[in-house]
């Protein structure tokens, strides 16, 4: 390891009660979400930054919450080995993340899950690149696998689908198919299919582990189904990217049920999942659906609508 030059550390000593029994457990965890680093046992130290501070501040007020002491200082050592000590020691914490995620994600993505499962190792290396103080060397080989699983995901989308395109009176005049248990991203699919491309689709839901799509019906959402996810795609995506539906109004609506159904916080866009956990009745379920997705559809549409003028005509 390079030689460190002299290092600027902010200290926390805490000194924690028996009882609780978890408090320990509790404080160890949250130091360790921060990358604290063990100078010796209920002292610990991070980089003096000020994102450091607030966390360890945060640490210690949860200590003496727990009728604990906790203690906040800033330290250079003497010794510039200690430096080098907990430099090593950060890296090496880091290192184990790295290896970890790395490990999660050997072995090509099967299933409807690849892009969450894509999205959620994105996240998590950004929660380890956040407490990754010292650049340990581990971060180059996952980011690589990483980027190896994206690659992986897109060959199997193209060779699910050759990206043409839909023609939307093709799908006329057939039954939908799908899982039963619907929830979203179904249901959102079912909604869309009946005010986009027929509004008088049928649709049935089956178990696919003892039933199969009929001949001349369209399965969605299901393995070996039509319409399903592609690539990082939720279903209503998929649908809306090969009918080449064009609609403003629309996209607010692709972007909440790829949220909530890809749990991946691409768009930021609030969750309404639990909207229908009201009846187990997948009918039911569709028709509350159909209703809140108009009501969505018809809001978002008039705002991307541009405002009019006093005289009537519109604002460009």
């Amino acid at each position: 390891m390079a030689r460190v030059s002299g290092l600027a550390w902010h200290v926390l000593v805490h000194q924690l009660p028996p009882r609780p029994l978890y408090l320990r457990a509790k404080i160890r965890q949250r130091l360790a979400r921060v990358g604290a680093i063990a100078l010796k046992s209920s002292v610990y130290v991070l980089p003096r930054r000020e994102d450091c501070l607030e966390d360890l501040e945060w640490i210690a007020e949860e200590a003496r919450s727990g009728n604990g002491e906790a203690w906040i200082g800033e330290a250079r050592f003497v010794d510039r080995k200690v430096d080098e000590e907990l430099v090593r020691r950060s890296r090496a914490g880091r290192n184990a993340d790295y290896r970890e995620l790395s490990g999660e994600l050997r072995g090509a993505p099967s299933g409807v899950d690849g892009a969450a499962r894509l999205a959620r190792a994105r996240k998590r290396l950004d929660e380890i690149a956040g407490i990754d103080f010292f650049a340990a060397p581990g971060r180059i080989s996952t980011e690589a696998a990483i980027e190896r699983m994206q690659k992986r995901l897109e060959r199997r989308g193209r060779s699910m689908k050759t990206e043409k395109k839909a023609r939307t009176k093709d799908l006329v005049g057939h039954t939908w198919v799908t899982r039963r248990g619907i929830k979203v991203d179904r249901i959102s699919s079912a909604w869309f299919v009946r005010r986009f491309v027929d509004p008088k689709a049928r649709f049935r839901f089956i178990d696919p582990k003892s039933e199969a799509a009929r001949p001349n019906e369209i399965g969605f959402d299901m393995a070996g189904g039509e319409f399903t996810h592609e690539g990082d795609r939720c279903t209503l995506e998929t649908l809306v990217h090969r009918t080449t539906v064009a609609d403003a109004g629309l996209r607010p609506i692709v972007q909440i049920v790829h949220d909530i159904d890809l749990k991946d916080e691409k768009f930021g866009r609030p969750v309404l999942a639990g909207l229908f956990a009201a009846t187990s009745d997948d009918q039911r379920r569709l028709e509350r659906g159909f209703a809140l997705f108009d009501d969505l559809y018809a809001s978002f549409r008039m705002e991307s609508r541009p405002a009019s003028r006093p005289d009537g005509s519109s604002r460009r």
